[in-house]
């Protein structure tokens, strides 16, 4: 913006004199950030409209016209030096400063924020703009292992607390050392000894302080009272770590591990849930300590069929590294056969089926009763929880489209019908999922439609059937069409609207306000489209039209039409009520005339009424539409 602009802007509203200079930092070719909106640059002013035009990043915002008065405080303009500028201008030099010295450049991140510091999150969100989200969140995991050792940075202790930039280094070890002496919170003291083990592999500063250190974490571990075991055992695992660096014999030091698995016998499983993951081996290699004649069986029984999917698939690996495979599948098999097996142990098989190192393993467990058990599992936690809650069987198995086709490969009807009836009455599906699960089962045995729809008759029968069931048979492109634009609507169009409609309100006067009423006026059409999209999806009945009749015409049906008077002849394709295309003779069978053709055999006569005009129509050919090649 010209300086006359920002003039006349502050003299309209005096109280933007504070203002200038945010206004002046408002010129062309300057990049910035907006909340809602994202990274962006002004690509100019319209003096017409006294407006900011701003090209950003993402979406279709290109020359956005904005308010300048609104940008003051909804818009961060950023400095040439800001690494965001630096690397739109200079991508090349960012991404090797990133790769070479990733300390440095979050450094330079927190030398531009205000008291030269930043959360976590604040952080992220500048380095999504730099990498993309993916990328930045593998580059800031590796990063902050880096900002723990390096003294120029201070790192926050909980993760809503700032990174800061420090005027003098401070050595990481001596700082962490002295948090962990005035610290008097028994989970906290623990995670400190942690990250002082982590610190150093040879803690030569800390070796004059680590045999006090190792007395406090004893007596915290044996004291507090706020500790479960698995944070005791947590905690002596830590202490054994930092005491073998002094060469303390750890199996001398009470409490032991060993005697808090003893004093926790009667709820290993609780025990080994509330464990870190990373410890999960530790536990298991424990076990065996400690147990030493029973331990396969303790983790069969005991462990494995009762814990999360997490521990049980670490259980499984476990046994397999120690050469268990015959036992494992042995208690697999017995679980499955007698429909014990529990939703945790079914997760890690259908996760772990297509890996190499399992799926000869897993292979002889693919049986129907697999799938029964899945059902069952799912069905289960659905009637335990609330119904908003995920449940991450059902979408594995929503999302493997093989595994139906692999369980029921040696399946006969009556089997593949007792599961389709056991998924129809499963309250662990939505109803898009169940449709696209049953499509599956009907692909395979297309008798269990008769589950489906409650018919014993033909659904690409005679045009009576058709008109009276509230059935749309579909192709399975267009169903595929449809499940895809239902997801585009439901999890990024309404939200994308929702974030647009609350930025305009916050614009002020409602009633005057072009872009909040746009937005409104575009959610009632989004929401009236998802509610249209899950009707028609809820009545939808996916077919190849393989099953089409060869006598007559149905649905799947290229007919041959000859008009009595004209002698013109006329080929249509008779298909799914989502397939029409004029323009290529396809017509759906919901169209006037595709209805009067279901049922007609060659030589019958169709009549129609065009524009007030009659046609005489005879059916001259049929063939089906899956043989057109």
């Amino acid at each position: 913006m010209k300086t006359e602009h920002i003039d006349r802007i502050i003299e309209a509203n005096p109280n933007l004199a504070n203002s200038r200079e945010v206004l002046d930092s408002m010129q062309e070719g300057t990049y910035c950030i907006h909340r809602s909106w994202g990274f962006g640059k002004i690509s100019g002013f319209s003096e017409e409209r006294g407006m900011l035009l701003i090209d950003f990043e993402d979406g279709d915002r290109k020359g956005h016209a904005m308010d300048p008065v609104f940008c003051i405080d909804k818009l961060e303009v950023l400095p040439e030096s800001h690494v965001l500028t630096r690397h739109r201008t200079n991508p090349e030099e960012v991404e090797k400063e990133a790769k070479k010295d990733p300390v440095s450049l979050i450094m330079g991140i927190l030398a531009l924020c205000d008291n030269e510091c930043s959360t976590a999150r604040e952080i992220e969100g500048t380095l999504s703009y730099l990498f993309g989200a993916t990328k930045a969140k593998k580059w800031w995991a590796n990063t902050k292992k880096l900002l723990v050792k390096d003294p120029r940075v201070a790192v926050p202790p909980k993760k809503n607390e700032p990174y800061v930039l420090r005027d003098e280094p401070v050595n990481p070890e001596q700082e962490i050392l002295q948090d962990f002496f005035e610290e008097r919170r028994s989970k906290e003291k623990i995670l400190l000894a942690e990250k002082l083990f982590d610190l150093s592999a040879e803690k030569e500063d800390l070796k004059d302080d680590l045999p006090r250190v190792l007395e406090e974490l004893t007596t915290t571990i044996i004291e507090a009272r706020k500790l479960n075991q698995s944070e005791r055992l947590y905690g002596v695992w830590v202490r054994n770590n930092l005491a073998r660096d002094v060469e303390e014999d750890v199996e001398k030091i009470e409490p032991t591990s060993a005697s808090i698995i003893k004093d926790s016998e009667g709820n290993l499983p609780e025990l080994a849930e509330q464990l870190p993951s990373k410890f999960h081996q530790r536990f298991l290699d424990l076990i065996t300590r400690v147990y030493s004649d029973d331990w396969k069986q303790i983790i069969l029984e005991r462990l494995l069929p009762h814990c999360t999917t997490k521990f049980s698939g670490e259980s499984a690996h476990f046994l397999l590294d120690q050469g268990d495979e015959k036992l494992l599948l042995k208690s697999l098999v017995r679980w499955l056969d007698e429909q014990t097996i529990k939703g945790p142990v079914l997760l890690w098989i259908l996760k772990f089926r297509k890996l190499a190192k399992f799926e000869e393993f897993l292979q002889p467990l693919f049986t129907p009763r697999l799938l029964s058990s899945v059902f069952s599992a799912i069905d289960h936690e659905a009637l335990q929880n609330a119904s908003t809650r995920r449940i991450p069987l059902a979408e594995v198995l929503s999302e493997d489209k093989t595994l139906i086709p692999d369980v029921l490969a040696k399946a006969d009807l009556e089997t593949a019908q007792d599961l389709v009836q056991a998924l129809l009455l499963n309250p662990g599906f939505d109803d898009l999922s169940k449709r696209s699960l049953l499509a599956r089962f009907i692909k395979l045995f297309p008798e269990v439609q008769e589950l489906v729809d409650g018919s014993g008759e033909s659904s690409s029968g005679s045009s009576t059937e058709v008109g009276v069931s509230d059935t749309l048979i579909v192709s399975k492109d267009s169903l595929d069409q449809r499940l895809t634009d239902l997801e585009t609507i439901t999890n990024e169009k309404i939200p994308e609207n929702s974030v647009a409609i609350e930025t305009a309100r916050e614009h002020g006067d409602l009633r005057e306000n072009a872009e909040y009423h746009m937005a409104k006026d575009e959610q009632k059409v989004l929401l009236a489209r998802q509610a249209e999209l899950q009707a028609d999806l809820a009545r939808a009945q996916s077919t190849d039209f393989s099953d089409a009749p060869s006598d007559s015409v149905g649905i799947g049906t290229i007919v041959n039409l000859v008009d009595q008077s004209s002698g013109e002849a006329q080929t249509y394709s008779i298909l799914g009520a989502w397939d029409s295309d004029p323009d290529n003779s396809v017509l759906s069978y919901e169209t006037p005339l595709g209805q009067k053709l279901l049922g007609k055999k060659v030589g019958e006569e169709v009549l129609t009424d065009i524009d007030g005009v009659s046609h005489s129509w005879r059916v001259e050919g049929l063939s089906r539409w899956v043989d057109r090649n």
